[in-house]
């Protein structure tokens, strides 16, 4: 095991990611053993550097071919790089040398979308039937038959096992979605139009005397791609599953944009800028108290030392909506972009996905109703706060009419036209989301009214999205 691990974890952590990654290239000339070359290749993955892991990996593999865990490894950095038929083949040879990891069946089932005469339904409900103790891989195999039978067109069978499956993950969780309600309702409180606090610089996006977060015009003034401005933010932010990835890819398509990805840099300064806490609340509160300008640099440092030299970047981390307030004041240059997509929709797409990490309220109809509508009151918030600061871009519009909403989004950020932003299928940098592969295709609108195929088992999501006032064009009376 290297040596230098423990510095390279502490400079990620501290935001010195220029650190960390000569750390880390150091350390992996010298790596030989299988566990060194894995270890750094997790720490390459964390900075979003799928390439260099798929390296390290591909030399274990040299001295490891049949190890199942390593080709899990390398098959997760092979979808994030587009090589889904390579990914699909290590994933078979993990399953075959290890029947019982249900992740990879799962993982395999994402990977594209399969035919009558394509599939692994009746092997993977054959598992089912025999029993599987581990409530895991239980989960997983729900999670994967669900997404198989939905691509055969049988959504019954697909929404049956769906169900069983968030259920099921429900059930190994201890969360309250009343936390996150409060949480999103003490953001609020916190950052009103009233709150005096001076944004890190003056770019006449600040109503000092009215001390309110605005803007003087709907749609900010260009910047051009000159060197001094490198690095403009673009944060896009929404609910996961809404086209936040889609969007990420149609503007780092074009050549004066790259892609952050997903990426704790935001939240990681404010942690460290606020200090200690007992609660989240506590930090919510200091949040509002934090150097400014402080933050900007510190953001702004740790991003730039990604190595992507790019006049803009794009940190598509959807969760940064909870944030908004906080990047208004320390970078009121940054464009703000919020996906938004039918709520029934959205919250299907959502219902349907089992998440790495993070969304735990995505496992139960009533919870994720819960969280929907906080997240569009907070939202509905930032637009009081932040009036002209955010464009709302609507998922079925950009998929419907997607050459004059892609115009529309580059004159907000200040980009040219470029024909290669409605080739972003053809894109080569790395997405590790959990739309990797759709996004490796040209737009397709049979998701838009997905949620139609399952209206009465969705029924508790949109009575109480309805009590709410969500409004839901389409949905049954």
């Amino acid at each position: 095991m290297p040596s230098s691990l423990p510095d390279i974890d502490r400079a990620i952590a501290e935001g010195h990611i220029a650190r960390a990654r000569g750390l880390l290239a150091g350390a992996a000339e010298q790596a030989e053993d299988i566990t060194s070359l894995q270890s750094l290749a997790e720490r390459y993955i964390q900075l979003g550097l799928f390439e260099r892991a798929d390296g390290l990996y591909r030399r274990a593999l040299e001295q490891a071919p049949h190890d199942a865990g390593l080709l899990y490894n390398a098959a997760t950095a092979a979808v994030a790089l587009g090589k889904m038929e390579e990914a699909e083949r290590w994933l078979e040879r993990v399953i075959t040398l290890r029947p019982g990891d249900y992740d990879a069946y799962y993982n395999r089932a994402t990977l594209r979308c399969w035919r009558e005469d394509d599939n692994h339904i009746e092997a993977m409900e054959a598992l089912l039937k025999a029993g599987i103790p581990d409530h895991k891989g239980a989960v997983q195999l729900f999670y994967a038959l669900a997404k198989e039978y939905e691509d055969l067109g049988k959504p019954e069978q697909s929404f049956g096992h769906l169900r069983r499956g968030a259920n099921l993950r429900a059930s190994m969780m201890r969360y309250d979605v009343r936390q996150d309600v409060e949480t999103m309702a003490k953001i609020a409180a916190v950052f009103t139009p009233h709150s005096r606090h001076t944004p890190a610089t003056d770019s006449g996006v600040y109503d000092t005397d009215s001390a309110t977060l605005a803007t003087t015009h709907a749609t900010p003034a260009p910047h051009p791609a000159t060197p001094e401005n490198q690095g403009k933010p673009v944060f896009i932010v929404g609910l996961p599953r809404t086209g936040t990835t889609l969007v990420d890819r149609i503007l780092s398509s074009h050549s004066e944009v790259a892609s952050l990805g997903e990426i704790s840099d935001l939240a990681s300064a404010i942690v460290r800028l606020a200090g200690p806490v007992d609660s989240r609340m506590e930090l919510i509160e200091k949040s509002a108290e934090i150097d400014f300008v402080s933050l900007s640099k510190q953001y702004a440092r740790s991003t730039s030392e990604r190595g992507l030299g790019a006049p803009v970047l794009v940190d598509k981390t959807p969760a940064n909506f909870l944030y908004l307030g906080i990047i208004a004041r320390a970078m009121p240059h940054a464009r703000i972009v919020h996906l938004k997509r039918h709520p029934l929709d959205a919250c299907y797409a959502i219902y349907k996905t089992l998440f790495r990490m993070g969304y735990p309220y995505s496992y139960r109809l009533d919870q994720l109703a819960e969280y929907y509508v906080a997240y569009d009151r907070l939202m509905a918030h930032w637009h009081d706060v932040m009036p002209g600061q955010i464009i709302d871009l609507q998922y079925e519009n950009l998929v419907q009419h997607t050459e004059a909403e892609v115009r529309n989004l580059l004159k907000y950020c200040g980009l040219s036209w470029e024909d290669a932003v409605l080739a972003f299928h053809e894109n080569s940098s790395p997405s590790a989301t959990a739309s990797a592969a759709q996004v490796r295709r040209p737009l397709y609108s049979s998701s838009i009214g997905r949620w139609r195929e399952h209206a009465a088992d969705l029924a508790p999501l949109i009575e109480r999205l309805a009590a709410a006032g969500i409004a839901l064009e389409g949905a049954p009376s």
